[in-house]
């Protein structure tokens, strides 16, 4: 199965760092509200999950989610979790490190398309 998010070493580290201190935790690609569209990551459960939201796979043992609406516009493109330095202006509980979770992303070949991991949606 084709993974729609994969995550980097780095942004690996980085979590496995904020596991350590906050235990598990989530991923909700934000929709632009406050850095853009950024992947905030939020101690599990810290982040209200609705019936808008879908569930695009794991990274290191963490829910990455994204609203149905951004979805449709990202279901197309493979997700790649990064960090980078400096300081985002959003609540994601990796900004007192100095890093920010940051994505790449690209379009799935012909192949991938035809063998994607399947999404699932928020049951409340």
């Amino acid at each position: 199965m084709t993974k729609r998010v994969l995550v980097n070493p780095e942004a690996s580290a980085l979590i496995a760092e904020l596991k350590g201190r906050f235990g598990d935790l989530m991923f909700h690609q934000s929709g632009g509200c406050c850095d853009g569209s950024s992947p905030m990551c939020f101690e599990k459960g810290e982040f209200k999950l609705g019936g808008s939201d879908v569930k695009l796979g794991t990274i290191d043992d963490c829910e990455f989610w994204m609203s149905k609406d951004q979805f449709e516009y990202w279901q197309h493109t493979q997700l790649t979790i990064g960090v980078t330095k400096g300081r985002g202006s959003s609540f994601s509980i990796e900004i007192p490190t100095g890093f920010r979770f940051m994505i790449h992303s690209r379009l799935f070949t012909d192949n991938e398309i035809k063998d994607l991991e399947p999404v699932s949606f928020f049951e409340d």
